[in-house]
């Protein structure tokens, strides 16, 4: 969880967009970040691809106003309200975006391309229906929260069980990486208009996903047997789902927001 989800980025800065707190140029520069190109595909009314302002705006006309996160995984339809198909490729990407106030969702498709030494990455968002139902499984806030400090404790045990601490470099490397980003807060992440508590939570969810990064990635500890490295992932599993539906809720915070008001 050291790299945002392109999904969190559209999600946040197009409802910033919908607020209009920033710039159509402003939002998609942001959502494109260090990307070569965004394009949206099947987009009503769009014989081809467009572009990210376009296909904002032409989200907008047909009635978006605002936009959800989701973060699935194998077993857990985190964010997701249906149909098949849709659920079916988000799940592939392991996240997409959905429009609220309009039955259409986003999952993105990311290409290389460019020569050896020179690659650049493309994105197209692939534009199809989606259910109006209750996203699945997507926590408050506040629920988010209080699931993400009991996370982190268990999180922390893990970890000085595997003795993560101690796995040379790479481990460093990871966390010094999370407290450069920790120093420039979650603002950068989380477009203008959120609220404060949303960029805490997201900075928590993030924080817990790189101690399961290194359990996972970066821990040899005693987990030298097939048996142990089962145990390994059935205690991290748990504390890697809440630390996602965290995600997912910080994201969403703006929506949630309205639909209280």
């Amino acid at each position: 969880m050291l790299t945002e989800p392109r999904s969190g980025l559209l999600a946040s800065w197009g409802n910033a967009l919908l607020a209009g707190i920033v710039s159509p140029d402003d939002a998609a520069l942001a959502i494109v970040g260090d990307d070569a190109v965004h394009r949206v595909e099947g987009l009503p009314g769009e014989a081809g691809p467009v572009g990210l302002t376009l296909a904002l705006g032409r989200l907008r006309g047909l009635g978006a106003t605002g936009f959800r996160v989701a973060l699935p995984a194998p077993g857990h339809p985190l964010g997701l309200s249906g149909p098949p198909e849709f659920n079916a490729r988000a799940l592939d990407a392991q996240e997409a975006v959905v429009a609220f106030g309009v039955s259409l969702g986003l999952v993105p498709e990311v290409y290389e391309a460019g020569p050896d030494g020179d690659l650049h990455v493309e994105v197209v968002w692939h534009c199809l229906a989606v259910r109006e139902a209750p996203p699945a499984d997507v926590p408050s806030l506040g629920e988010a929260e209080r699931e993400l400090a009991e996370a982190l404790r268990d999180a922390t045990r893990v970890l000085s069980g595997l003795d993560v601490a101690g796995s040379g470099p790479a481990a460093e490397a990871a966390l010094d990486a999370y407290r450069a980003r920790a120093e420039r807060g979650s603002r950068d992440v989380l477009a203008p208009g959120y609220p404060a508590r949303a960029a805490r939570v997201l900075q928590l969810a993030r924080r817990v996903g790189l101690l399961v990064s290194l359990a996972y990635e970066h821990g040899p500890g005693g987990a030298v047997s097939a048996s142990e490295m089962a145990a390994r992932v059935a205690a991290l599993r748990p504390v890697e789902r809440v630390a996602r539906r965290a995600q997912v809720a910080a994201y969403n915070a703006y929506v949630e927001e309205r639909e209280r008001s």
